[in-house]
Formats: C-alpha cells, sequence, structure tokens
C-alpha cells in the first residue's frame, strides 16, 4: 500500500511537471484540458490520472489549489482577448478591470450552469480569440491611442452621479447611496457589453476590494449603502443574467427609478431607505439580548438535526433496536462501518456513539468506553453530558476502578464546561445507571450531595403571571374517589396498557344467535388457528434467511426490528389487522403504517418495562393520588408541579421520561410491508369452505391490487369475498383495540415537559403532526417554558366523566334495529342498495343502457362502502361506551401544532358527533342551584337550532312554552311525539329533556344534582378574534361583541346583504339573480361565511353553495353552477364591506407569509402564551421504498430540506394564526375556571362547564378575552417576525436580494392601523358566548 502511494505521488509530481509545460500554449493542453468558452474541463484520463483518483486522503492534495490558479489565469487570458476584440469592434471602449461574479443558481440550491445563452457571434468571437490572441493584443495597442468619444460620455454620466449624490447628501444629511435597480442599458454606473453573461466590466477599480474590506466592520445600515452606491454595476449586471431576476424584473418594474428621478423620487427613496435603518437599529437592540443568551452550539446542532435528521433518525434506531435486541455485535460493526468512510460520518453526532457508549458502560468495558471517546473525537465532536454519563457508570460499576481516573474524567467535565449536577438532573437514566454514576462520584469525592431543585419556574407570560403568584383564593378542584380507590385503578389501567391490546364486548351481542351465525363464528376461531400457525412458521423461516443475509455493514436492514417482540406478538397484530380490515380492502401504505405503529408501541412499552420504571411509577402515582383524592388535605399546588416534586424526592433508580428513538415514517411503513407480505403469500384458505360444490384448492384470502385514486395508482389489500361473506354472517361478539383507544381508568398522569405525560406507558406525543415531521419536536425542545399550555392540558385531562346509561341503551337499540339516517345512527348493510351485476358482452342491452347500468353499480359500490365505514364507526363508538357504562373514566390530552386541544382516544370522546357527545356527562354532579334549571332550558333550545335571533329570555320562555313536548320526549322517545327528533341535534336534545324531566320532577329543583354539561358557543368565533384584532366596530357588532339585547347573527346579516345584492341585479335584469328569488337563506351562506376567516377561497365557497343548494329540492338543478358562482362573488363583496379591518389584517398576514417563504423560510410564530409554532408545508418530494411487493411512492411534504410551499404558506398563515389565538384564549379560560374550582372542558371554541357555574364561566370567559386582546398581539407578531426574517442576515444575501429584503421588512414592520373599538364592552356582552 505504501509503495502504491509512493507511485501516485511520483506520478502526480510528473503530471504537474507536465501540466506547467502545457499551460505556456494559450489555447488547450493537448493532454488533460482544454478551453472551451471560458471554462476549463477534462476531456481525457490517461491512467496516471485514474490513480490520483485512488490517491489517499492521507496525502494532502496541494496540487488541486494549483490546478485552480491556472485554469483562471488561462480563463483571464481568454476573457482579455474577448475584451480586446470587442474595443476593436467598437473602436472606443477602454480597457478597465475584470470581475469575477459567482454564477447564478438554480432553484433547487446548487449550480444550474445555465447562464444566458451565448449569440452565435460571441461563439465565434471567442473561438476567433483562441487561435489569434497575440494579434488582437497588438491590434488593440493601436486602438488605445485613438481618442474615445465613449469614455467621455461615461466620464460625463460619473459627474452627474457624484452631482446627484451631493445632492442627496444635502437631503437627508447622511451618506446614502443611489438604489439599486435592475436596468442592463441605461444604468449610468456600468456599460453592459453584449454577451458578457458572467463578467463585469467596471470603469471604477477600487469599490469592490473597499467593501470587501469593510464587509465584516461595517454596520448593516453601512453594508446596505455600500451596495447601493458602490456596487451598483455588479448587483444590476447579476440580477439581469439571472433568470430569477430576469422574471422578476417584470414584477419589480414600477419600484425602479429612471435615471433622470426627480427631487420627489429621490426623497421617497431616500426616506425608505431612512426607515429600512431605522428599522435594523431597532431590531439590532431587540437582537442583542437574545444573541447574548442563546447558546451558538445548541442553534447549530438544532440546524444540523435539521439537516440530517431523518438520516440521524434512522441510524438511532436501528442501534437501539439491535441493542434491545440484544445484537450488539451488529451495532458495534454498523458504527463503525458509518464512522469509518467520512461522508458517513459527517451525519452522526453525538448521541448515536453515546449509545454504544451505554452499552460498553452496562458491561463494564473501559477500554470501549476510551475508543469510543477517540472515535468522538475523529469525528470533530465534543463529548456531551450523557457521554460522561456512560464513562462514569462503566467506572462505578468496576470496583477496582482507581479514584485518580474518576478524577480526571470531572476535571476533563469542567475543562469542557460540564457540571455533575447538570448531568444528574438532565441525563435520561435506565435501570441502575444513576446509582452507578454516584457510585463512582463518591468514590472521587465522598462528600458530594446531588442539589435538589424542586422548584419550578413560573410562565413569563404577562397574562398568567397573576394565575401562578396569587394563589390564596384559588381552590383546587378534587376527584370524588378516596386515595385507595385511584391506586386501585392505576393497577387496572397499567395492566391494560402492559397488555397493549383489549377486547371488549360488541353491541351486536344482543341479536339472537342463529344456527349460521355459530357455524361461522366456529368456522372463523378454527380458520384463525391455523392462521397463527402459517404466519408463526412463515416469519420465522424468513427471519432466518434475513439474519444469514450478507450484507454490507453500513446497510439498514429489517432483522433488529423483527426481533424486538416475541414472534407470538407479531403474529397477533397480524391476525388483527386482518379481522379489522373493511370489505372494500386498504391502501397497502396505511395498512403497513398501522402494522409498523402497533409494533413500535408494544417495544416502546416493553422498553420501559426492561429499564424499570413500572414500579417506580407506580410509587410515583400513589403518591401524587394524595393530591387529586377527595379523602386527603388540600394543596395549594398544580398536579405538574406535584408531580415534579415527587419526581425530584424519588431521584434514585431510572428517569421516568424515556429517551427511546421515535422510529422514521419509512422504517415503520418498510417494516409494515414486510408484516404484509407474509400474510399476503402465506394466508390461505379453502375454495369450497362454503360451497362443498366448488374444487378444492387453496386461495390466498388476501389480494395485492392496484387502483386508482385520483390520477394516481396505488396499491392495495383487498380481502377475498369468501372471508367478508364469514365475518358479516358471522357478527362476532368480540372487538379486539389497542389500549390507546381506550378512556383511561385513572386520572392521566400529568405533562410535564414535551415528552412526558397522557398514558402510563403508551407513548404519547404532546403535540400531533405528521408522520415523520421533526421541525416541531425541535422547536418545543428548545421552548424551555412551557407550564401554562401544560397545565391547561392537565386540566382538560383531569375532567371525569361517565356514560348516561338510559340514552346509549336508547341508541343501542336503533343501532341493533335499522338504523336511522336521520338520527345519525347508520343502518347496516342488509340496507345497503345492492350491486347490479350484468354480462356487458351481453347483446341484449344497448351501449347507453350498459353505460347506465356500469354507473348504477359503481354507486351502489361506493354507497356499500361508505355504509360500512360509518356502520363500524358508530359499532366501535357505542361498543366502547357501553363496555365503559360502569365506569369513570377520563380523557387525556394533547395538542395539534397550531395549539388546538384534543383527546387522546381517537373513536369515542366529546369531540365527536352528536351521539357520542349525547351520551358523555361529567362524573360529578352538582346541584342546579338558583339559575341552573333556566340554563338547562335554554341549553336545550339551543340544541334545537330554533330561536337563534331570539334573546336569552325570549328562549327560556319558549322552553317553557313546550315543556309538555319537552316531557313527552323524556318519558316516550321512541313511541310519543317525538319532538326531540327534529333538533338539530336530537340525541344531545333528547338528554337534555331528560335531565329537565328529572329536574322539575325533583322536590327542589335549586338541590337537583345535575351531571349534564352546558355549551356556550362562540358567536363566529374566528371573526371575533379578527374584529378585537383590529378594533373593528362594524365587524365587532356583527359578531356580538357589542352589548345588546338581541344576538346579531352575522350569516343572517350576510344573507340580508346578499338579497339586496340579488334583488338591485334582478331589477338589471340579470337572469341568475331572478331564478334566485326566494332561495337565498341563512343555511346557504353560513359555511362560506364561517370558513372565510378560515381561508377558505372562492372556489371552496363556490361548492359550499353549491352543495347547500342541491338539498333544496325546489331549487332548479341547472342553474346550480351559476347560482354558486354568483352567490360566492356577492358573499365575498359582503364581508368585505362588514369586515374592513378583518380583510386588511388578513391581506397582511397573507402577504407576510409570501415574502417569507419566497426568502426561503418557512412561517414561524409564537403565540402569547410561548408556544411556538411552525407551519410544516414545504414543497412535495417523492421518496420510493423498494419492497419485494411493490414500490412505495412516499409523498413527503413535511421534509425542511426542501424550499417551503409558498401557496400553502400564504393561504394557511391566517387562518392559522387565528387558530392559535382561539386555543390561547381557551386555555387562559380553562387556567382560571381550574382556579376557581370549576369543571371546565372545551370544543375548541365551545365551553362546557355544569349548569351551576355556567355565570361563573362566562365571566372568566369574557375577562380572558379581552386580557388577550389587551396585549398588542399584532405589534409582538411584527417584533418576532422582524426579529425571525430580518435580523442576522449575512451581508452578501441583504446585497444580492436587496429589493426582496427592503419588502419584507417594510411590510413586516407596517402593522395593519386599528380602529376604535372598546375592548371592555366585552365583559357586558350577553351573546358574545351563548
Amino acid at each position: 500500500m505504501s509503495l502504491l502511494r509512493i507511485c501516485a505521488f511520483s506520478k502526480c509530481l510528473n503530471r504537474r511537471s507536465l501540466f506547467e509545460r502545457c499551460v505556456v500554449q494559450a489555447d488547450h493542453c493537448q493532454f488533460c484540458l482544454t478551453i472551451r468558452t471560458g471554462a476549463v474541463r477534462r476531456t481525457s484520463e490517461k491512467p496516471f490520472l485514474l490513480q490520483q483518483r485512488h490517491f489517499s486522503p492521507l496525502i494532502p492534495k496541494t496540487e488541486d489549489g494549483k490546478k485552480r490558479v491556472l485554469g483562471q489565469s488561462q480563463l483571464i487570458d481568454v476573457l482579455e482577448a474577448r475584451i480586446q476584440q470587442l474595443q476593436s469592434d467598437i473602436l472606443d471602449v477602454q480597457h478597465a478591470k475584470v470581475q469575477f461574479l459567482k454564477a447564478p443558481f438554480s432553484g433547487r440550491g446548487a449550480p444550474s450552469g445555465k447562464g444566458p445563452k451565448k449569440t452565435s457571434r460571441e461563439k465565434g468571437d471567442i473561438l476567433k480569440s483562441e487561435q489569434t490572441g497575440v494579434k488582437m493584443a497588438i491590434k488593440s495597442q493601436a486602438f488605445k491611442s485613438q481618442p474615445s468619444r465613449w469614455m467621455e460620455k461615461l466620464s460625463q454620466e460619473k459627474k452627474t452621479k457624484q452631482q446627484k449624490q451631493q445632492h442627496l447628501q444635502q437631503k437627508i444629511q447622511k451618506n446614502v447611496g443611489e438604489k439599486p435597480t435592475t436596468k442592463s442599458k441605461t444604468s449610468k454606473g456600468s456599460l453592459m457589453l453584449p454577451g458578457s453573461s458572467h463578467k463585469t466590466i467596471s470603469t471604477t477599480e477600487k469599490t469592490v476590494a473597499t467593501a470587501k474590506r469593510s464587509r465584516g466592520t461595517m454596520k448593516l445600515s453601512d453594508e446596505i449603502r455600500a451596495a447601493v452606491s458602490s456596487s451598483v454595476a455588479a448587483t444590476t449586471t447579476s440580477a439581469a443574467m439571472s433568470r430569477k431576476a430576469s422574471k422578476r424584473k417584470g414584477k419589480d418594474s414600477k419600484q425602479q427609478v429612471p435615471s433622470g428621478e426627480s427631487v420627489s423620487d429621490a426623497q421617497a427613496r431616500a426616506k425608505d431607505l431612512a426607515e429600512v435603518e431605522e428599522l435594523e437599529r431597532k431590531l439590532k437592540q431587540q437582537v442583542s439580548e437574545w444573541t447574548s443568551t442563546a447558546d451558538p452550539e445548541r442553534l447549530l446542532e438544532n440546524i444540523d438535526r435539521n439537516v440530517c435528521g431523518d438520516v440521524q433518525l434512522g441510524i438511532r434506531s436501528f442501534l437501539e433496536a439491535c441493542v434491545f435486541a440484544g445484537d450488539i455485535e451488529r451495532a458495534n460493526r454498523f458504527l463503525l462501518s458509518q464512522h469509518r468512510v467520512l461522508s458517513r460520518r459527517k451525519l452522526l453526532n453525538i448521541g448515536i456513539y453515546n449509545i454504544m457508549m451505554r452499552v460498553w458502560a452496562k458491561k463494564g468495558t473501559l477500554n470501549q468506553i476510551g475508543r469510543m471517546f477517540i472515535l468522538v473525537e475523529e469525528a470533530g465532536l465534543k463529548p456531551d453530558l450523557r457521554s460522561y454519563c456512560a464513562a462514569l457508570e462503566c467506572m462505578g460499576r468496576n470496583p477496582n476502578c482507581s479514584p485518580r481516573v474518576i478524577s480526571r474524567c470531572l476535571s476533563q467535565m469542567e475543562e469542557d464546561s460540564l457540571s455533575v449536577d447538570d448531568m444528574l438532573s438532565q441525563c435520561v437514566f435506565r435501570q441502575d445507571e444513576r446509582d452507578m454514576v454516584l457510585r463512582a462520584i463518591h468514590t472521587a469525592q465522598p462528600d458530594y450531595q446531588p442539589i435538589s431543585n424542586t422548584t419550578t419556574t413560573h410562565c413569563s407570560s404577562p397574562l398568567v403571571q397573576d394565575f401562578y403568584i396569587q394563589r390564596a383564593e384559588h381552590q383546587y378542584p378534587k376527584l370524588d374517589f378516596c386515595q385507595e380507590e385511584l391506586r386501585e385503578r392505576f393497577s387496572r389501567q397499567l395492566g391494560m396498557e402492559q397488555a397493549c391490546t383489549i377486547t371488549i364486548d360488541s353491541v351486536e351481542t344482543t341479536k339472537p344467535v342463529t344456527e349460521n351465525m355459530a357455524k361461522m363464528r366456529d368456522l372463523l376461531a378454527e380458520q384463525r388457528s391455523e392462521w397463527r400457525k402459517t404466519l408463526l412458521q412463515a416469519l420465522k423461516e424468513s427471519k432466518m434467511i434475513l439474519a444469514g443475509t450478507k450484507s454490507r455493514d453500513y446497510r439498514l436492514n429489517l432483522y433488529p426490528y423483527l426481533c424486538l417482540l416475541d414472534d407470538r406478538e407479531y403474529v397477533d397484530v397480524m391476525i388483527q389487522s386482518v379481522s379489522n380490515l373493511p370489505p372494500s380492502g386498504e391502501s397497502l401504505k396505511i395498512l403497513a403504517r398501522d402494522l409498523g405503529n402497533r409494533v413500535y408501541t408494544k417495544y416502546s412499552i416493553r422498553l420501559k418495562g426492561h429499564n424499570q420504571i413500572v414500579e417506580k411509577l407506580g410509587n410515583i402515582y400513589s403518591a401524587y393520588t394524595e393530591l387529586l383524592a377527595k379523602d386527603t388535605k388540600e394543596y395549594d399546588v398544580l398536579p405538574r408541579e406535584q408531580w415534579y416534586k415527587l419526581e425530584t424526592e424519588h431521584s434514585s433508580g431510572p428517569s421516568l421520561q424515556g429517551d427511546e428513538t421515535q422510529w422514521p415514517y419509512i422504517v415503520t411503513v418498510e417494516l409494515g410491508t414486510y408484516m404484509v407480505d407474509l400474510m399476503v403469500k402465506n394466508l390461505k384458505i379453502n375454495s369450497d369452505i362454503l360451497n362443498p360444490a366448488y374444487n378444492r384448492k387453496l386461495i390466498p384470502i388476501l389480494y395485492h391490487m392496484y387502483t386508482f385514486r385520483s390520477t394516481r395508482q396505488v396499491g392495495f389489500i383487498k380481502p377475498h369475498p369468501i372471508l367478508t361473506q364469514m365475518q358479516q354472517e358471522a357478527t362476532e361478539t368480540k372487538l379486539t383495540f389497542d389500549s390507546y383507544v381506550m378512556p383511561m381508568l385513572c386520572p392521566p398522569v400529568p405533562w410535564i415537559s414535551t415528552k412526558f405525560g397522557a398514558y402510563l406507558l403508551t407513548p404519547t406525543k404532546l403535540m400531533r403532526t405528521m408522520d415523520g415531521a421533526t421541525q416541531h419536536e425541535l422547536l418545543l425542545e428548545k421552548c424551555q417554558n412551557l407550564h401554562a399550555v401544560l397545565d391547561s392540558l392537565n386540566q382538560l385531562g383531569n375532567c371525569a366523566w361517565k356514560i348516561n346509561k338510559p340514552l346509549l341503551d336508547i341508541i343501542i337499540s336503533i343501532f341493533n334495529d335499522r338504523g336511522s339516517e336521520k338520527l345519525d345512527v347508520p343502518p347496516p348493510l342488509s340496507e345497503a342498495p345492492k350491486v347490479l351485476h350484468f354480462n356487458p358482452h351481453d347483446p341484449t342491452f344497448t351501449a347507453a343502457e350498459k353505460a347506465h347500468m356500469k354507473r348504477e353499480a359503481i354507486k351502489a359500490k361506493k354507497k356499500c362502502s361508505e355504509m360500512h365505514s360509518l356502520r363500524m364507526d358508530a359499532l366501535y363508538k357505542l361498543s366502547i361506551a357501553n363496555h365503559m357504562r360502569d365506569e369513570v373514566f377520563w380523557f387525556p390530552h394533547n395538542m395539534d401544532f397550531r395549539g388546538r386541544t384534543y383527546p387522546c382516544p381517537p373513536y369515542f370522546n366529546h369531540l365527536g358527533s352528536d351521539v357520542t357527545r349525547a351520551v358523555l356527562v361529567f362524573a360529578e354532579g352538582k346541584p342546579l342551584g338558583p339559575k341552573g334549571l333556566d340554563w338547562l332550558k335554554i341549553h336545550l333550545v339551543n340544541l334545537t337550532g330554533l330561536k337563534k335571533r331570539s334573546s336569552l329570555l325570549g328562549r327560556l320562555e319558549y322552553a317553557n312554552s313546550i315543556m309538555e313536548d319537552i316531557l313527552d320526549s323524556a318519558d316516550n322517545p321512541l313511541n310519543g311525539k317525538k319532538w326531540w327528533m327534529n333538533a338539530d341535534e336530537p340525541w344531545q336534545a333528547l338528554g337534555c329533556c331528560m335531565e329537565i324531566a328529572n329536574a322539575v320532577r325533583s322536590p327542589d329543583p335549586t338541590h337537583f344534582i345535575s351531571n349534564f354539561p352546558v355549551h356556550q358557543d362562540g358567536s363566529c368565533n374566528g371573526l371575533q378574534h379578527y374584529a378585537a384584532l383590529g378594533r373593528d366596530v362594524i365587524g365587532a357588532t356583527s359578531v356580538n361583541l357589542v352589548p345588546c339585547d338581541v344576538p346579531q347573527d352575522v350569516y343572517s346579516g350576510v344573507a340580508q346583504q346578499v338579497e339586496e345584492f340579488r334583488v338591485r341585479d334582478a331589477e338589471k335584469g340579470l337572469k341568475i339573480a331572478q331564478v334566485l328569488e326566494g332561495f337565498i337563506s341563512r343555511k346557504v351562506v353560513k359555511q362560506t361565511v364561517m370558513t372565510v376567516v378560515y381561508g377558505v377561497t372562492r372556489y371552496g365557497g363556490r361548492l359550499q353553495i353549491e352543495k347547500r343548494l342541491k338539498e333544496i329540492d325546489e331549487f332548479p338543478k341547472e342553474y346550480v353552477w351559476d347560482a354558486s358562482h354568483y352567490l360566492v362573488r356577492q358573499v365575498f363583496s359582503g364581508l368585505k364591506e362588514m369586515f374592513k379591518g378583518t380583510r386588511e389584517i388578513q391581506d397582511w398576514l397573507t402577504d407576510s407569509a409570501r415574502l417569507i417563504s419566497k426568502s426561503g423560510r418557512t412561517v414561524e410564530w409564537v403565540t402569547p402564551l410561548g408556544l411556538p409554532i411552525i407551519q410544516p408545508y414545504h414543497r412535495t418530494r417523492n421518496q420510493v421504498l423498494k419492497s419485494t411487493m411493490q414500490d412505495i411512492n412516499l409523498q413527503i411534504s413535511h421534509d425542511a430540506k426542501e424550499r417551503p410551499d409558498t401557496v400553502k404558506q400564504k393561504n394557511a398563515f391566517p387562518p392559522n394564526f387565528i387558530h392559535s389565538l382561539d386555543s390561547t384564549h381557551m386555555m387562559l379560560t380553562a387556567l382560571q375556571c381550574y382556579s376557581a374550582g370549576l369543571t371546565f372542558v372545551s370544543v375548541h371554541d365551545c365551553f362546557w362547564t355544569h349548569a351551576l357555574t355556567v355565570d361563573t364561566m362566562n365571566k372568566v370567559c369574557r375577562e380572558q378575552f379581552v386580557a388577550l386582546h389587551s396585549q398588542p398581539i399584532l405589534q409582538e407578531l411584527s417584533n418576532f417576525l422582524l426579529q425571525k426574517y430580518c435580523s442576522g442576515l449575512p451581508a452578501e444575501v441583504k446585497n444580492k436580494k436587496y429589493l426582496e429584503y427592503r419588502r419584507l421588512m417594510l411590510l413586516l414592520a407596517k402593522v395593519p392601523q386599528t380602529g376604535d373599538f372598546d375592548l371592555q364592552q366585552v365583559k357586558d356582552s350577553t351573546y358574545f358566548f351563548s
């Protein structure tokens, strides 16, 4: 090997001398180089060059720089010859300095290599210059002595420019230069030669050099000024010749300033520049504190994680899977193979090395730990707290370890600015790791005692400072359970989560069992037993093949992921998926994702058990119940604070907050695809199992086929009709769910950080994201103070629920009968339309009849599929409700990326349909009090959808007038007058009728204990936030921010205004306006008005109106298209007149997002409670996952390495920003209600509480809305966006894209003006929430 290196080095030296000899020739090198159009490229490769390609990286390649210099010198010669030739053509251009500019980049971030096309004359000129360079040099000397009228003109223009600059200096008394323009022919500071795409002929010699020398020390404003006044030519040429800039030239032509500008134009431009300079000055002041406290290493790490996040995630998950499966050798080989190759080593971070350090620490092999530290140093990384933790743990496990070695380790930590206290408080420990670390520390420092920090910092937002500081009058609610009952419930919940699945009775069990049903059930049970054996054998064989496959060590494979669980557990997951597969089939990608997620959930729970977390969790939860139980003392701490205190006191042993890595989306899908492949290939059934007349042969029960979704062809897994028939006829009595689908049997674990909370063991994300998106987690990790957000989620999760059993029984009876579409109870498939089967080759049918029958068959199949989906959804919800009928349960909560909260159980929760909301009531009851019964009656009228324009008193009077119907509905819901069935929300209305009947029949209604939740709904809540932001008086009045005697209905107001427009157009003879007479109602325009504030477009609004018009039987269907087009224009016009301030704010948000995303960055902001939000909309990239079944095309739209999707970013910013505000308002209300002892839950902008406490909740709701909008929300948003997107930019970026930078800065700083609306009026508005 050494000899090969020496030979290669000697040949390299020979090549250098050969190269230097060839450079003497001006045109080309006959061995390896040629000059073509000013570029150096390789034309041939001799054997010595091929050897140099394999040249050892240990010997520095010093020749590369020399080659570049020589190549550039040749290029300069050619360019000089080109200049001289051009001088000979135009006779009067003086030779000047040649400045090299970077070639323009393509939109994808890589050099495009595509400059402007050269003309045929230019190509001929360059060829001529290569052949006759010496002659032209002699010829050019003759022209240098000739008089030059062009140079005289240039001199005159230079004088004019200097005079203009002096004039501007006198005007603004500052050294403000000229604004750069994009003109290429008439610019007075430069002369653009034809064909000079990548070079600039400048008449000034020292401006560029001066700018380069001073760039590092000048202020930002000075850099802008220098770029404007001195580098006009360079900026102009680069912008003019770039493809992007040439497109932008047309858009920005209005902003270009002609050379003969007036004084007023110059003053306006000077004013703009002065404004930009002032903004930059303020920005520097605001950013100085932020940059001084920021950790640059952490910021750099976050940037690195964004770029390489998916790759690092895949490596981490693979290593952890190998370690958990006990395959340490495979993990070590894989890491070393990644480390050996420099290109792969760059993708590794310190966390990946720490995984193997932890393994060697468990084994007590200190020499392996030392080797890992050497690898870390070779990778250019620094050991972190986790690295030193592994080293100390290893030393603690070695009883013979010298205290001197431990002391050296601790000293090295101090040199790296790492402390032992931080290590013990921030590192995540498993099993006895913490005890081993302390043993090692005590060996070197016997008197050391870890510092326990039991105090937590409070949220810095001024909105909640009083909530955390002034607690004297707080009355935190208790649960109606004793401590022992809560501990017993914890044990039951823990057992359910450890089992990962739960099997419950189906509500269809009430049907009588027929002989055929019993036969089908026995057949299915027998077949499933056979399928389990077949799958188990196939899985074992496939694992043996994977284990023996000879693949390179650095290649990832699925084998470790198939060793995480017992083989039978994988089989159980596959059998469960077969049982849940719909008759119409499922997309392969979705089915694979669900399978992979189930395996990950089981693995995560097993990992926590392996790390000995369960016992410690039980001890802490047992102590935590003292805060919640009714038989314990009162506490003045919040659940999060109490849990944090208990965890600090129980510091010994493993950390409850796990550090397991979330599997990458592609790994989850790949593992699931592998399991689906096993199922398709091995699960078979006899073809004659239902009909003995058929020939017996084994046929697959699952088919892999392809179908079209829109214009894309997707893989599909469909069950065989025999299997579908068996399952439908069996009507099985059991349903199996994942444990996280069920409500919790005990109060959830409080969220104490972004990674720990909700379920006991099941992994749960604080923020819901798209599969594979990681940017939200990175933002949350950087955010140190989310206490108000976490506490509000804990408050929502601590609300106990129970089932309204009488109402549930009525719903189940209708469900098991024939369903009812009117009452939103899906009918069984026996009620589905029959699919028409016909022979397409039958000559008795005409082509038109065949086409008609084909359309009808497609409609019938679609209807059957929809009915099955709805039926199964209702079956799941009702079965879960029936299973929990005698239980008290809880819904843990998390949130989406905008901050909107959701219950974690997906099927059965209070955010569901009318049916699921109706069967849920509060577990804790409270007396109605003096006004509770009135609120129940008003709530009932609200549920009917009647009297929306009536006052509260009018609604109450209406309820009293129909008391007979209310009592009849409660007593005879299915056989009486059935008044309740005509309500908008019939099942909730029936439940309210029953509650009112029980209350009025009680001895004293004021003492009647009610569990029924009463709702208070915001009046078009999105427009309420817009009106408050803009202080818009007209808009605020329309959405009930202003006190009124009767509620203002914005939907009716818009409908009335649209009707006025229609009458006007009908009088002018417009046909469609005449057709619409009598059809414009509140219902037609409501959905469009409601969603305009959330970003609906005219196209989407037209579809909404079209759907409403089709529901009107009397409306002529041939005019639906024209009518929807006409109405959507009128609705938007009406809203624009009514909500002028809203439109201005919406436009400002949209334009800001557009410019931000065009600059290549995604839109981010922070809510008033400190929750960071980022819009994860990027350009979609396709990633192909190759498998034995098919290649799956994964469309990834959240990849942070891709450029932002400008359309989605700008369209989504206004609605997402408003959603973040309404979630903030809800969280503030939740916290204040909790401190007042109220039961409170929400469905976004609909707040629920007991009838007794409605007035208190209303007061809190209004006060928090006023407090929220009393903050300078838009101004703070402007400051944040300016700091985020206009500060800290490199000077090169600002100079290169100065126009975009200036436009963005001026736009973000120009906050929309507000009106004169007084926010305090909201406190007295009865119908703000009603």
